[in-house]
């Protein structure tokens, strides 16, 4: 069985300074039509910067839409055209001060597939040189430093809730046995 779906209508219904809303009209594979509403999103890195002695360096800063303080591993937008590594070593550097010697690529993370098209690249970093954090003039953070058997404790007990810093935690777990 073939399970695409064809796009018959497509109208953007919001454009905004960082998504885009569309809604779209496609034809199932059964022939009946049906609406989809989607999200477009130029994507994102997250990296997770591991220290020799085990600690990660997180940051701290208030989301909206929840509307409270969410600890994090450091992440940033993709800029149009701009490289996933490229952007995470820029990201980390920016928010938090690091300039990693070894960065891993973990891999990518397909954030809601339901209604976004959001990729996000997930990396490990490790041996740093440290420099001025320099973070966007709209970001406000807060540094924090928590040993990565506390992180991979709370993941497991479900008081780590950021969805990309749990997949970072979990990937590293296993990359290297932590």
């Amino acid at each position: 069985m073939e399970l695409n779906e064809k796009t018959l209508e497509s109208k953007v219904i919001y454009q905004g300074v960082i998504v885009t809303v569309k809604m779209d009209r496609v034809e199932l594979i059964n022939g009946r039509t049906a609406p989809r509403e989607v999200v477009e999103h130029p994507g994102g890195v997250a990296i997770l910067p591991l220290h020799s002695d085990q600690t990660v360096t997180l940051v701290r800063q208030y989301r909206y839409p929840f509307h409270r303080v969410i600890t994090e591993i450091p992440a940033g937008k993709l800029e149009p055209g701009e490289d996933h590594r490229l952007c995470a070593l820029r990201e980390l550097e920016e928010e938090v001060g690091l300039v990693p010697e070894k960065l891993t690529d973990l891999g990518l993370l397909y954030l809601s597939p339901g209604y976004s098209n959001e990729i996000l690249h997930l990396y490990l970093a490790q041996a740093f040189t440290e420099k001025p954090c320099h973070p966007d003039e709209d970001e406000f953070l807060e540094l924090d430093r928590v040993p990565f058997q506390t992180l991979l404790d709370q993941a497991m007990a479900g008081t780590l809730t950021d969805a990309k810093t749990v997949a970072a935690v979990l990937k590293t777990k296993v990359l290297l046995g932590l």
